[in-house]
């Protein structure tokens, strides 16, 4: 018996161009030589954690220190149309956002199949077909009130693919492998296996490339892996090695002790690495959660990027980036404007120029940004360090010089728990669960763009500030009790087909239970989003 992937999922209109049976065989082929490795390496994950909750620190490798040591190796570097990376638009790939994106003027689309796109079937095979016809320059859009949508950009955005990371999972396929033996199939592998199939010599011809964020790696041998998955694809559909560029997102604790050591593992597919603010600090609070008082946070609004930890670790991030001539990108301030409110407006205009001065002359090589509207003031502060520059890789930062202490200094923050902070993240937590249950997994709540990575950080606040006892600076003693009165007292604005009786249980599930779910989104997935297999596959 031959491996296969099996689809499970509903066949919608155009699906079978993505899921064609050569797309679909090179994918069973990733699951073949990949996925055992894919679960060793989800094993030390699990082992990781249960480590640290027995009182081990993180720290940088001793086994490694020759790798961090050795000044002569450097990275590929980038691909052709990543030369200029200086203002990045992430955003979801469905087909209105994408068009969005293409016209936005950014020099980079971060096309998001990952933290910005509820993975529904229709979101997961849909996203793919944006992206194909976007590749192919036929990407249109008509919404149900008849206003249609088009690509008029005369030169769009450099197209890089964030597929979920390794722990998810993709349950409307099934890879079946020789001996019978049925699975889900990985998410990461999915993700990345249709768009590379079908888009990778299309967008050679362009004069671009098969180009990928990497999320929620953890450590160096993850970043193997993925080293590993490019060079079989590349030889399998036959183009160099060396055609794919990744950039890491550097957004777990583990990641940022093993910076040097992921650009070397990808060295000759790597572009850079990209600092992952919101899930870096829900990384550390889910690591050391159980680890006392040194490592509670105060109310979100107060864990800025000029915070002690959160500098430490920006600039050793260019530092290590620099000195392998790889790019460093930085991440994304959550305010947005409203175009119906210029005091909002202004107001986030004047946050994000402040966040994007400070990447820019600390060395960063380009920034992201969440709305189209706030290009213009990021590339204003980075054409105001680079001039015509396309970047700073020439900027070493040899002033820095980074401790574990200081990556792990929690305790330097300072800052209070406040009642507001605490029903900010209640509220946060259950208004981002309910539109990812909608299938919509960028949400704009209170002139703030929300994630799945600050819905994590929400609710992993939660869990933290009840186990280990904290008092609000008013004097509330943070308890189940406490968190379930303000889930009562929310008054949420009700409408029809809403989800939010769904996602109070998600969140009592992840915030509230004696058990901490390492992602909030497993769960969600298996329970909400998984539809019942097509009677022909079943």
């Amino acid at each position: 018996m031959n491996a296969r992937i099996e689809i499970t999922g509903p066949l919608a209109e155009r699906f079978d161009e993505i899921l064609s049976d050569d797309a679909l065989e090179f994918v069973a082929e990733l699951h073949a030589r990949f996925s055992g490795l894919r679960h060793d390496r989800l094993a030390e994950r699990m082992q990781r954690r249960f480590d640290l909750g027995n009182g081990r620190d993180l720290g940088f490798l001793p086994e490694t220190e020759h790798i961090r040591s050795d000044a002569t190796w450097r990275v590929a570097g980038a691909g052709p149309g990543l030369e200029n990376r200086r203002v990045e638009i992430t955003g979801p790939t469905d087909r209105k956002m994408a068009i969005n994106a293409l016209n936005s003027g950014a020099n980079v689309w971060l096309a998001d199949q990952e933290d910005a796109t509820s993975p529904t079937w229709a979101n997961v095979i849909g996203g793919q077909l944006s992206l194909f016809d976007a590749v192919r320059g036929q990407l249109d859009f008509t919404s149900p009130e008849g206003r249609t949508y088009s690509v008029t950009a005369e030169r769009t955005p450099t197209i890089v693919m964030r597929p979920r990371g390794w722990h998810l999972v993709e349950k409307h396929l099934r890879y079946i492998d020789r001996t019978g033996t049925s699975m889900a199939a990985s998410g990461s592998l999915v993700d990345f296996g249709l768009y590379f199939f079908h888009n990778a010599k299309k967008l050679i011809e362009q004069g671009r490339g098969p180009y990928f964020y990497l999320p929620k790696l953890e450590s160096a041998s993850e970043a193997r892996l993925w080293d590993d998955v490019f060079s079989f694809s590349e030889e399998f559909i036959g183009i160099p090695h060396g055609t794919i560029r990744a950039t890491v997102l550097i957004e777990t604790i583990g990641a940022a002790f093993e910076m040097d050591e992921i650009l070397y593992e990808l060295r000759d597919h790597c572009a850079g690495l990209n600092a992952g603010r919101w899930d870096y600090i829900f990384s550390i609070i889910k690591n050391y959660r159980g680890r006392g008082q040194w490592f509670v946070m105060p109310d979100r609004k107060q864990i800025t990027m000029t915070v002690p930890f959160m500098r430490a670790y920006t600039e050793l991030l260019v530092s290590t980036c620099h000195k392998r001539g790889a790019f460093a990108i930085g991440g994304m301030s959550a305010f947005i404007p409203n175009r119906r409110d210029p005091e909002v407006t202004a107001r986030a205009l004047e946050q994000v120029a402040a966040d994007k001065r400070r990447e820019a002359t600390d060395g960063f090589d380009g920034t992201w940004v969440a709305h189209p509207d706030l290009i213009p003031t990021a590339r204003a502060e980075f054409d105001a360090v680079l001039g015509e520059r396309p970047n700073q890789l020439d900027r070493l930062r040899d002033d820095v010089h980074v401790t574990r202490d200081q990556l792990l200094d929690i305790r330097s923050i300072g800052g209070t728990v406040t009642d507001a902070g605490l029903r900010d993240n209640v509220a946060i937590g259950i208004r981002y669960i309910e539109s990812w249950l909608r299938g919509v997994g960028a949400a704009a709540i209170d002139n703030l763009m929300e994630d799945a990575a600050t819905a994590e950080i929400s609710r992993s606040q939660i869990w933290q500030w009840i186990h280990q006892g904290t008092v609000t600076e008013q004097g509330t003693v943070i308890s189940v009790e406490v968190v379930e009165g303000i889930i009562e007292r929310l008054g949420l604005e009700r409408f029809e087909g809403d989800r939010f009786d769904d996602a109070t249980e998600v969140f009592r599930e992840v915030a509230l239970r004696e058990e901490y779910p390492t992602f909030l989104t497993i769960c969600a997935y298996t329970r909400y989003l998984v539809e019942e297999p097509t009677p022909a596959a079943a």
